[in-house]
């Protein structure tokens, strides 16, 4: 791949200030200084900026806990994303959450560059569990748990694979519910609407767990970390 690339994607900087810093002669190719944009590299070549050393790694997975009133998307006009809560360094060509989550909702979302693993975890006939957290308006009760457990239909008609509900908590003084809802699938407000076909409402909702990337406790919100190549393989 040519050098500009190689370093573009590595999120040195834009080809446009590659190319800058190749004129000012502080890039190396094993040894040798660059002088030209469009020489070829592997990446097994030492590559230096001014002699810092820039592996190359083709793709990069964060694993995000997702605070309210951002949204899951690459880029808005007028609102902030995912994106734009990475550090500059970390925005990495082609980075883009795997799936979405509610501008309300918290908790887990991955992002990467990883088309194929993309692909892997937001196929239906992939069967990609995942686990919410709620808090709910309306106390759910075992003829709730039967319901999701059945499959439903919603009213537009959408039909809805089994659901696992868990009831964690049943407030009737305060007509309220926490509860642990496990999906296979990922439908437009999907849990959201599923709760509104009961008559109860979803007051706050969590992810907390993808497949078997479950998030961490001491990751608070707005925070990410990198996963290790060991923690992708738990999800492929």
């Amino acid at each position: 791949m040519r050098i500009d690339k190689y370093l573009a994607n590595m999120n040195v900087g834009s080809r446009k200030e590659v190319h800058v810093l190749i004129k000012k002669g502080i890039v190396t190719v094993n040894g040798d200084v660059v002088k030209t944009p469009k020489q070829q590299v592997k990446e097994s070549d030492e590559v230096l900026v001014d002699g810092q050393e820039v592996n190359y790694q083709k793709y990069h997975y964060f694993l995000m806990n997702k605070p309210k009133g951002v949204l899951s998307a690459t880029e808005d006009r007028s609102q902030r994303t995912v994106i734009s809560l990475l550090k500059p360094q970390d925005q990495y060509q082609g980075i883009t959450p795997v799936g979405r989550l509610d501008k309300d909702t918290t908790g887990l979302l991955l992002l990467t560059n990883d088309g194929q693993l993309n692909h892997e975890l937001l196929a239906p006939n992939k069967h990609v569990d995942k686990i919410y957290r709620a808090k709910i308006a309306g106390v759910a009760d075992d003829e709730t748990v039967k319901t999701f457990a059945s499959g439903m239909t919603l009213g537009d008609g959408t039909k809805l694979k089994p659901a696992e509900l868990k009831i964690l908590v049943q407030d009737e003084e305060h007509d309220s519910s926490e509860i642990e809802i496990k999906i296979r699938e990922g439908k437009y407000h999907q849990i959201k609407r599923m709760f509104g076909a009961v008559g109860m409402k979803v007051v706050e909702l969590e992810r907390i767990s993808m497949g078997k990337l479950k998030l961490p406790k001491d990751l608070k919100r707005g925070n990410y970390i990198e996963l290790s190549l060991d923690d992708v393989s738990k999800i492929k």
